[in-house]
């Protein structure tokens, strides 16, 4: 029987670092290093501290378990799993496929999986791609209907990911895997309202959906049968949550439309849908040589004007809200300049609120999505920026995401030798040691006390 999880699974169990094309693995490389050097430079943020704290709470210290990352501490997969990704998750500059942050889902998840349970690093690199394409596939199918319907795609499509690179990374046959996506589909979800409420909740998902992906995976392993239709079937993932057929062709562009290629990344701690909005917006600041403009207009998408949280006007309480505002992204940008953490989470800056109170957000289909249009009025007449961007404008390769994870470093007080960890370990793979990533962490936080 051919279903859509038996076609994923026979695709990306077959995955090796052999059969992949250098630039997926490349690619791939880009994505471990940008995770890892996020996490290091989020050593700050508040949220690892609190699932820690959690993680142990739950499953104590194990002796021979997974590493808190930046902590030291050792506990059992799943606490690692959710501390690890709140870590990773902690500046919002994970990456992005699509909607969906798989990163912060599978590479603190594989991470963990190597640590513990020994396997090869010759598989770390093929696995990480097996979950970028088995989520990928799905988000770029159903993401635009899912995502208005109030879903998170990085934990609607995230435990398939996961899924699937579990079973990689264990070396299950197709059929295992096939098992393991369909038990995925079914154990899968998660809502935006953390969006529009400014809290933390989506912080915490990507480490929930890992274990969710894991136990997909065991399950599999250890022969529990799965329903064959989970994707398209008449209550499957596709019409329950996205209320649409499943194209019969879906799986037809594996192994040749890689959404892997289509990973992108964040130089600024906002949301993936402000980055061009940003981008734009200090374009124009410099053209207005520090003058504030007299009102402003934003044009963007309808996907993602409508995106939870994102025309939020305040006034805010929390870095989740003001990163997804694009009104307060343009403003503080217009302000300040590149935004930082200092300025995400100043919320009483009245030059800024104000300039939110003059800016108007316009929801306009012609506009591509990554793309805005900023109108801004001076006194000597409007000024226009068309900022047009592509995921390929993001894709940023090895030496220009360790420029800006470097320049975030400095501005964390990140010691450089971790950074000199971390790519030594990425572009040695698959040889090396996952120790030697692990131990990376362990430098930003030197002297001070575990959370």
């Amino acid at each position: 029987m051919t279903t859509l999880s038996s076609q994923i699974g026979a695709f990306v169990s077959t995955l090796t670092l052999e059969t992949l094309p250098a630039a997926v693995v490349e690619k791939a490389q880009a994505c471990l290093l940008n995770a890892y050097g996020m996490g290091l430079n989020g050593h700050a943020t508040a949220f690892a501290p609190v699932a820690r704290r959690a993680a142990i709470a739950m499953g104590g210290e194990v002796a021979h378990g997974a590493t808190l990352l930046g902590d030291g501490r050792r506990t059992t997969l799943p606490g690692a799993f959710l501390a690890n990704s709140a870590l990773f998750h902690g500046r919002a500059q994970e990456d992005s496929c699509g909607a969906a942050h798989f990163g912060t889902v599978l590479i603190p998840m594989l991470t963990a999986l190597v640590e513990v349970r020994g396997y090869p690093l010759a598989r770390l690199i093929p696995a990480l791609v097996a979950g970028y394409e088995a989520g990928g596939l799905l988000e770029s199918a159903f993401a635009a209907q899912t995502t208005p319907g109030g879903f998170r795609s990085t934990a609607t499509y995230g435990a398939i990911a996961a899924a699937a690179a579990a079973a990689r990374l264990m070396d299950l046959d197709a059929a295992r895997t096939a098992t393991a996506i369909a038990n995925a589909a079914s154990f899968t979800g998660g809502i935006l309202q953390s969006f529009t409420d400014g809290t933390d909740e989506w912080r915490y998902q990507p480490g929930l959906v890992a274990q969710n992906g894991l136990v997909a995976a065991e399950l599999a392993r250890e022969g529990a049968i799965a329903a064959p239709h989970a994707i398209e079937g008449k209550t499957g993932l596709a019409r329950s949550f996205a209320r649409v057929e499943a194209p019969a062709d879906l799986a037809a562009g594996l192994g040749t439309e890689w959404a892997t290629l289509r990973v992108t990344f964040k130089p600024f701690p906002v949301c993936a849908f402000n980055q061009t909005p940003v981008t734009g917006a200090l374009v124009l600041r410099e053209e207005l040589s520090g003058r504030l403009p007299d009102a402003v207009r934003v044009r963007m998408n309808p996907y993602e004007t409508g995106y939870a949280g994102m025309d939020a006007r305040g006034p805010f309480n929390s870095i989740s809200g003001t990163l997804m505002s694009i009104p307060f992204c343009i403003a503080t940008t217009l302000i300040h300049g590149v935004p930082t953490t200092r300025h995400m989470t100043t919320y009483d800056d009245a030059e800024v609120a104000a300039l939110i109170d003059r800016t108007t957000l316009v929801t306009d289909p012609s506009v591509p999505v990554l793309s805005a249009i900023i109108e801004v009025d001076t006194p000597e007449g409007t000024r226009v920026r068309e900022q047009r961007m592509t995921p390929k404008d993001y894709a940023y390769d090895l030496p220009t995401l360790s420029a800006m994870l470097r320049r975030i470093g400095r501005e964390e007080g990140v010691d450089m030798a971790a950074f000199d960890r971390l790519e030594a370990f990425v572009t040695a793979l698959p040889g090396g040691d996952i120790r030697d990533a692990v131990a990376a962490f362990q430098l930003p936080l030197a002297g001070q006390v575990a959370a």
